[in-house]
């Protein structure tokens, strides 16, 4: 996971919001921001091979710690992102159950600007995803202009000035 839920509850924007909500937004935009950039932040020089079984690697690395992200690929079944919840000498628990087999596993590694953009769009999609498209609002007389929802304003339901940090991270797609 880009962020961890308790840590983002913790911020003042944040207080009063419900935390399967929050983990949702979070899971959500880490999806489209993979998608978006056609890239998969992926540390491989932190790559393995390992056995599953329930929810657990059959394997040890010095390199993975519990809150880490890992991608699984190439197990015909197990691909995805999880989440490691426990480290032990001889196995890895993921947050998810995994089928029996044989799997390429990969850290997750998101850049600082990255996480922190990632903050922006989740305060952005509570304080302002109700109000989208209103370009202009008086109260006097009450009178409200709503703008273009078009390629141009917007990428992926949020504002383009939201997802410009992700210009450096952009791949391209063949």
């Amino acid at each position: 996971m880009i962020w961890k839920v308790d840590d983002v509850m913790t911020l003042p924007e944040f207080v009063g919001q419900n935390e399967k909500t929050i983990e949702q937004k979070l899971n959500a935009a880490e999806l489209m921001i993979r998608a978006y950039t056609h890239n998969n932040f992926q540390n491989r020089f932190v790559r393995f091979m390992a056995d599953s079984l329930g929810n657990r690697l059959l394997v040890s690395s010095d390199y993975i710690n519990v809150g880490d992200t890992v991608q699984i690929t190439q197990s015909m079944v197990n691909d995805g992102l999880y989440t490691v919840v426990e480290v032990a000498d001889d196995f890895i628990r993921l947050d998810k159950e995994l089928y029996k087999g044989r799997n390429l596993v990969t850290k997750v590694e998101y850049p600082a600007d990255v996480r922190a953009g990632v903050l922006n769009l989740i305060k952005w999609e509570i304080q302002n995803r109700d109000k989208a498209g209103i370009k202009s609002e008086t109260l006097s007389r009450y009178s409200v202009t709503y703008f273009d929802m078009d390629a141009n304003n917007q990428v992926m339901g949020y504002p383009v000035a939201l997802l410009g940090f992700l210009k450096p991270y952009m791949k391209a797609r063949f």
